[in-house]
């Protein structure tokens, strides 16, 4: 047996939120993906608990300038929305205050609520947001909607499945979209609501359809899929059977590529270069081994989905991980709950089914079933994280015993993770 070691620094890492953290207007905010027709990620529609203008008290936007604004904050927003575009949600008084200025243009879709007015007041905000650069989304557009006025001015319409019928959807995309006006379907909660609105000309999407797996009749694994499953049964079993391991990892050269440069990389700070599988391993110990194959092996198998299901996987397990220290429950078991938590998706088939092929303990398997479990206010609290459920992330915060900052901030910490995971994976 390869005996477990204990790296120092990945321990650091792993133990602790980092000392430096965001602009406390990144602590409580939610972030719906917004994907384009071939299912890559365009944007995030980001939810602040408190709406934009309470983060920025007292700053006059004619004087702040991108210049001066906290550097944590633009920082921030790159990670939270991935590089994308963000989609931020105004009121009234942010559009004529023009708090939209404090956020970097090139990256800013401003959205004007459907509660707001058509009035000239907003609508001259709206024209200097334009003219400096920001594209502009009507939100909740319905048929015969007052700020038809305002079409010109938009970039992008956003029509809910919800509040319109299909005839009234498809007069909208008839009416308004042109060459430069991009029409966005919303809540679109299943892959059939997608196609539809695809047939009827919108070309971006914002709903957790593709969170949903798409069960097929028949459907063969492919060879290199089959790898990674096999990896994450081994990872998952409670003794490791460490030849097995390494003959899976050496089978495929892309992950042992992976595996030594995870390892070589600065920060190990290892004095010797690892060049081997079998001394990586024994390096790792058997804790990071786990750790590393069930992060390596969802990373493959999420490869040809849409980009936001990795990264909300690999966010919601160091979501979890980071909760084991406050709730006292084991820290690799609840970041292998989180991992599994949306591979229904990932790998397109129910739950049910993925459960069979790896063997996990039966609290893990009953939160992620749907049942009672010691595991299920957490579940419960990564799903209203998605939702931006503010009071249901009080509520859940209080049963946990949990500051409501300290989960705010769990959060953050595992979206930046994740950001930063995925780019060695």
């Amino acid at each position: 047996m390869i005996p477990e070691t204990q790296n120092a620094a990945d321990d650091r890492k792993i133990a602790s939120l980092p000392a430096e953290q965001p602009s406390s207007l990144l602590y409580f905010t939610a972030r719906q993906p917004i994907l384009d027709d071939k299912g890559g990620v365009f944007a995030y529609e980001l939810l602040f608990r408190n709406g934009l203008q309470s983060y920025f008290p007292g700053e006059n936007p004619e004087a702040a300038t991108k210049a001066t604004l906290d550097a944590s904050l633009l920082q921030g927003l790159d990670i939270l929305c991935d590089g994308r575009f963000a989609f931020i949600n105004c009121t009234r008084e942010a559009l004529l205050q023009d708090y939209p200025l404090l956020l970097p243009s090139n990256r800013t879709v401003v959205e004007v609520l459907e509660n707001i007015p058509a009035d000239r007041e907003v609508t001259e905000a709206c024209r200097r947001l334009r003219k400096a650069g920001y594209r502009i989304a009507l939100d909740d557009f319905i048929a015969d909607d007052p700020r038809e006025g305002m079409v010109e001015l938009a970039d992008i319409i956003k029509v809910d499945m919800r509040l319109t019928s299909a005839d009234e959807r498809a007069e909208i995309v008839r009416r308004h979209r042109t060459q430069h006006r991009q029409m966005l379907a919303e809540k679109v909660e299943s892959r059939e609501e997608f196609v539809t609105a695809l047939d009827q000309g919108f070309v971006l999407f914002q709903g957790y359809f593709f969170r949903r797996p798409e069960v097929f009749a028949i459907q063969k694994v492919p060879a290199n899929q089959v790898t990674y499953i096999r990896l994450l049964q081994a990872s998952s079993r409670s003794e490791l059977n460490w030849i097995e391991i390494e003959e899976l990892l050496k089978a495929d050269s892309a992950l042992s590529y992976r595996l030594l440069r995870f390892l070589n990389s600065p920060v190990f700070a290892f004095k010797a270069e690892i060049g081997s599988i079998h001394q990586a391993l024994v390096m790792l110990g058997e804790q990071e081994t786990r750790r590393w194959i069930r992060l390596a092996a969802t990373a493959g198998l999420a490869r040809h989905r849409p980009g936001d299901l990795l990264l909300s996987t690999l966010a919601r397990a160091r979501f979890c991980e980071l909760l084991a220290e406050r709730t006292g429950l084991d820290r690799g078991e609840l970041f292998l709950f989180g991992l599994l938590s949306l591979m229904d998706a990932v790998l397109a088939e129910p739950m049910a089914a993925v459960l069979e092929k790896i063997p996990v303990k039966q609290e893990t398997k009953a939160a992620l079933l749907g049942a009672l479990s010691p595991f299920s206010p957490i579940s419960a609290l990564m799903r209203a994280q998605d939702r931006g459920d503010w009071e249901t992330i009080l509520e859940l915060s209080r049963e946990l015993k949990l500051e409501e900052e300290f989960a705010a901030k769990a959060n953050w910490e595992a979206m930046r993770w994740a950001h930063e995971v995925t780019r060695g994976l």
